[in-house]
Formats: C-alpha cells, sequence, structure tokens
C-alpha cells in the first residue's frame, strides 16, 4: 500500500470522526428544549394513566346501564365526519376506529385526490384499531355505541365480555382545526378487581394498515416504508420488507410508520404504560403489503383506567413536525417529544444537510421576489445553489489539480527513489518526505477536497431525494411538472429493457453526455497518469461509471438529476479554466528548467576526422 493510499485512508476517517464531533460543537442543542414537557404532561406521567374514576370514566359507567338494555338489538354500522382544515376524517363505530384519513393540501399525483393516509383498510384491520391482548390478535370488530361531543370530539363506548373479563371500552377522539395531530384517549372501566391482562398485555393500538399514497416498490426505487422508534435521545429507522412483523422491545417514546413524504406518529403522553412495539409488512389485500406500526400496553390491575395518546397523521415535513417540539407552537400546548427526529437524514451528515437546505431556502425567497411567485421556483434554486457550490470549490479543485501537475513533475525523481531503495522502506519513506519537503507539496492536498466533495455529494443525495417541497413541485412546464419524479417526454408501449419503465426521460440522457465530457476533459489535463492507471480502468472510468450510473438513477427524482447534470455543466467550465491554467504553470516549469548543452562527437572535436 503506497503512502498516498495510506493517507487518504487516515485523512477519510478523520473527516468522519469531524462530521461526527463538530456539528455538536457548531450547532449545540438546546437540551432544556429537548426533554422538556408541558406541564401536563407531566402531571400525567407523575400519576400515571391508572386513575380514579374521572368525568370520562363517569361517562362509561353511565354507559353500561344502558348498554345492558341496547344490547338486546343489534347497533346500526355509522360512519362520522370530522374535517379539520388540513384533513377530512372518517370514522365508524365499528371498532370505534378511523375509516379515511384524506389531507385537504396535499394531493395525491395519480387519483388527483387527497392524500388517502389510511390506506389498505380492510374489514379485519382498520387506523386507530384496538385489539385486546397482542398486537398480533384480532381486532374488536363490534360496533360501538356513539356520543357525538361536539363537532370535533367522538366517544366511541361498549361493553365487553372476554375470557370471563367484564369492562367498558371507551375510544373517544378529539380532533382540532389546522392541527395534524389528534388525540386518542383509551378508556376502561373494570367491572371487577383485576384489571386487564392477556398474557402480560392489556391491548395493542395500531396505525393505519398502510400510508398512502399507493406505491409500488419494483416500480419506485426511491421510495420506502420505514418504522420509526424515538428513546428521547435518537431515533432508530428500520426499513420495511415485505412479509416482516417483528417486535422492538427497548424502550422508546413514541412510534410509528412513515413513507417517504408522509408519516403516521403513536405517541403516548406515558411511554412508561408501553410494553413493546411491533412492525408488520403482512399482505393482506390484493398482494399489496401492509407498513403498519402497533404499540402493546402493559397489563394493569386497577379499576379504571385512562391512557391518552397524541396521534400525528400528517406531512413528514420539517416545518409541521417540530410544531410539536416547543409548547408555544401548537394549539395543544405539547412539545418536547422532537417529532423532527423522524425525519429521512443520514445522522452523521445531518448538520450538512441544514446548511444545504437554508441555503437553497433562501436562494427560493429571492427567487420568488424577482419572479413575482410566493412558491418560487425550486428548479432555478436547486441551479443557483449548485452554482454557488462550484464557485465555494473552485479553490478546492484549482488547488487538487495543481497539486496533480506537481506529482508530475515529481513522478521520475519518485521512480529513482523507488528503484533505488526498494528494499529498505524505512528509507524510501525517509527520502521520498524529504523530497516533498524540497518540492513544497504535501502528498495529503489532493485527498480533502474530493472528501469533501464526496460529504456534499452524500448529503445532496438525502436531501434532494427526500425533500418535501420538492414534492409536486414544477421547474418546467410539460417536461419536469414535478421535482420529485423522473421527468418524462412521452410513454411508450413498452417497457424499456434494463429501466423497467416506459418513460422515455430526456434529463438522465443530458446527464450522462454531461458525464462523459466532463471525465474527458478531466484526463486531458493529465490527471491521469499512465504510471498509477491502465488503459482499461481509464475506460472504464471514461465510460463504464458513467453509463452503470445512468442506469441506477434512470428513475431518480428529477431534482436529484438536475442537481447533478448542472453541477457536472459547471464543473466542466471551471476544468477548462482550470486545464488553462496547469498549461500556462507548465509552459513556465518548462521555461525555468536548464538547458542541457550537447557536446559534438569525439571524431569530431580538435578538427579531428
Amino acid at each position: 500500500m503506497d503512502k498516498n493510499t495510506i493517507w487518504a485512508i487516515v485523512l477519510s476517517t478523520l473527516v468522519i470522526i469531524a462530521a461526527f464531533i463538530l456539528p455538536p460543537m457548531i450547532f449545540p442543542s438546546n437540551n432544556a428544549n429537548q426533554n422538556a414537557v408541558t406541564e401536563q404532561s407531566l402531571q400525567s406521567e407523575q400519576n400515571g394513566s391508572e386513575t380514579a374514576p374521572t368525568e370520562l370514566s363517569e361517562a362509561l359507567i353511565s354507559e353500561s346501564k344502558v348498554t345492558a338494555e341496547e344490547q338486546k338489538d343489534v347497533v346500526e354500522e355509522k360512519t362520522f365526519t370530522v374535517n379539520t382544515g388540513l384533513a377530512e376524517v372518517v370514522l365508524t363505530n365499528k371498532g370505534g376506529d378511523i375509516l379515511s384519513y384524506k389531507l385537504s393540501n396535499h394531493y395525491d399525483m395519480d387519483t388527483q385526490t387527497g392524500v388517502q393516509l389510511s390506506d389498505n383498510v380492510s374489514s379485519y384491520n382498520r387506523t386507530c384499531a384496538i385489539s385486546l391482548g397482542k398486537a398480533t390478535n384480532s381486532i374488536i370488530n363490534e360496533n360501538f355505541n356513539v356520543e357525538k361531543i361536539d363537532d370535533y370530539t367522538y366517544l366511541f363506548k361498549k361493553s365487553v365480555n372476554c375470557n370471563g373479563k367484564k369492562f367498558i371500552l371507551g375510544k373517544k377522539y378529539t380532533f382540532k382545526p389546522n392541527e395534524y395531530v389528534f388525540k386518542l384517549d383509551v378508556l376502561i372501566h373494570s367491572e371487577e378487581d383485576g384489571g386487564l391482562d392477556f398474557g402480560g398485555t392489556a391491548y395493542s393500538l395500531r396505525t393505519s394498515p398502510q400510508i398512502g399514497p399507493h406505491f409500488d416498490p419494483k416500480a419506485n426505487r426511491y421510495e420506502n416504508r420505514q418504522f420509526i422508534v424515538y428513546n428521547g435521545s435518537k431515533s432508530k429507522k428500520i426499513i420495511l420488507n415485505n412479509g416482516q412483523e417483528k417486535y422492538y422491545d427497548k424502550d422508546f417514546v413514541w412510534s410509528g410508520i412513515a413513507g417517504k413524504y408522509f408519516i403516521e406518529l403513536i405517541i403516548p403522553t406515558d411511554a412508561s404504560i408501553l410494553e413493546k412495539a411491533m412492525y408488520s409488512s403482512k399482505i393482506e389485500v390484493n398482494d399489496y403489503a401492509n407498513a403498519q406500526s402497533m404499540v402493546e400496553r402493559k397489563a394493569f390491575t386497577a379499576k379504571d383506567v385512562q391512557d391518552s395518546y397524541y396521534i400525528y397523521f400528517g406531512p413528514r415535513n420539517e416545518n409541521d413536525l417540530k410544531k410539536y417540539n416547543l409548547a408555544e407552537s401548537n394549539s395543544w400546548n405539547i412539545g418536547g417529544y422532537r417529532l423532527n427526529e423522524s425525519l429521512q437524514t443520514y445522522d452523521w451528515l445531518r448538520w450538512l444537510e441544514t446548511i444545504l437546505k437554508f441555503a437553497m431556502e433562501k436562494i427560493n425567497v429571492m427567487v420568488a421576489a424577482i419572479a413575482r411567485n410566493p412558491k418560487g421556483n425550486w428548479g432555478v434554486s436547486i441551479i443557483l445553489l449548485t452554482l454557488l457550490l462550484r464557485l465555494v470549490l473552485f479553490p478546492l479543485s484549482k488547488k487538487q489539480s495543481l497539486g496533480t501537475l506537481k506529482m508530475q513533475d515529481l513522478q521520475p525523481k519518485m521512480k529513482v527513489i523507488q528503484e533505488k531503495y526498494k528494499n529498505d522502506q524505512q528509507k524510501m519513506q525517509m527520502e521520498m518526505q524529504k523530497l516533498y519537503k524540497e518540492a513544497n507539496y504535501n502528498p495529503a492536498s489532493g485527498c480533502l477536497p474530493m472528501l469533501f466533495q464526496f460529504l456534499i455529494l452524500f448529503a445532496m443525495f438525502d436531501l434532494f431525494n427526500n425533500y418535501f417541497e420538492f414534492r409536486g413541485a414544477m421547474f418546467i412546464p410539460g417536461w419536469i411538472p414535478d421535482l420529485s419524479k423522473g421527468d418524462s417526454i412521452t410513454t411508450l408501449g413498452f417497457t424499456i429493457p434494463l429501466l423497467r419503465t416506459n418513460e422515455l426521460r430526456i434529463l438522465p440522457i443530458i446527464y450522462l453526455g454531461t458525464q462523459f465530457l466532463f471525465t474527458k476533459i478531466t484526463q486531458n489535463n493529465g490527471m491521469n497518469m499512465a504510471g498509477n492507471q491502465s488503459q482499461a480502468s481509464m475506460k472504464f472510468m471514461t465510460y463504464g461509471m458513467p453509463l452503470i450510473f445512468f442506469f441506477m438513477f434512470y428513475s431518480a427524482p428529477a431534482g436529484l438529476i438536475l442537481y447533478w447534470t448542472v453541477s457536472n455543466i459547471f464543473q466542466i467550465v471551471q476544468q477548462v479554466i482550470i486545464n488553462k491554467m496547469m498549461a500556462e504553470k507548465r509552459n513556465q516549469t518548462e521555461e525555468k528548467k536548464p538547458v542541457q548543452k550537447t557536446l559534438p562527437p569525439k571524431n569530431k572535436r580538435k578538427g579531428k576526422i
């Protein structure tokens, strides 16, 4: 392993370590805000959920006297609609569950209707359904009696007799205008001592069977479904594959399920009542796999219990999620739950993503002001951000190229040293260090710019592939109407081999052409030296890698491909400038070299023939 490779490995390690250590120093977290909870939540945690009869449990007790008579008749299934301004929610008294949760301000691009978060609902699996005991047990599938408290509050209640245990179960939904969070109170009044205990679990609560909009994991490789838990300090995300059903038995504050742009979270006011979380991706309806999160409530012995859950159904968007970091930011007056920890991000590069996102959003504000369009144009903002990044990175690219030129000049002397001390590695390293010092050259100078560019590449990939504002954002009408999806100029009557789509896209082809050109220009500046790289590997880097990326990212979001394409174009311009500077540098070096005098042949000296 040569010295340059060792330096690259060491520097890569240092950069990664710095990426972990420096962000907390640069962006210190406010532990007081992160760990703070509202007075209401603290009171709930201190007192626990096993309480004396409350006003709600009194309502359940009185209900038991009514339902004993009503049970002689069949209670009809009914539905009830609540409109919060942000969502239209359809409740059913069958199980006291949610049938539909359709967003009002976010549209399904395929159906042109509001995004349906309560997806894949069936007669045996509904949103916010309860099963007695374990999460794998069947949901309660009987009709409840209903009390409408007001336009935003409904109480479902029923007498239950299960395995000899008689109790009254209540589910109270409370919604608020213009909030993605609603509250679900689970109320239980036991008619006898002993509480609820079904194998160590009282009951289980679940999200919707699947989170909309509908997606095909085979056709869309840039979206998935994730199970998420947060333990109070960090979140854990598990990508779901079809046919999974697994428990998560570590401590957590909240859990849920997420798609690329939307998310469902269950947040108990007292996390200590929960025993486990579970995720399921069983295929139940029409070969469409579920993506469902469930929580299991510990068994209890109290006669009256009221468990409260805040449930977030809405965009996986920082602006909407971070409202619940501080109590004064939302009408529920809840805080400290750090729901924005559910955002998709590389944790070790979050600081860099935050900087890039901040810069892009400020640029879009400027674009909106110039274009007199309140939404701005995110495509134009991507181009301007890319230009800004290339300008910032230009000194590093220039330094890297000039360092390469100096390395080329040192190659003959390095070969002499390597040949002379090939049997003495220690002496060889000492002579190499001496040579570098005399030439004022640092072998690591070319690694840092490359590593920094790789960090930006990773951060940009994650940001542009998941940035919520790109969803439905138009760049060029008729070509790129949605930056969150691949561009399309026409739909073919067949599937394109290897690409697994029938959409003809132009942006990836432009990207491929610019990548070919950039690699060719880079090689023309002499950076690829024959001594270090064979012709075969040079051809692979020139033609093979761009082709691999073309097939990998053909259907990637247009915002991501746009960034790479524009970055290539700016890099080509920069490389042409750098190549010119390097040519001038070579000429100056050649002029400074001493001219070696050539002596005439010996037989021609002093007039000898």
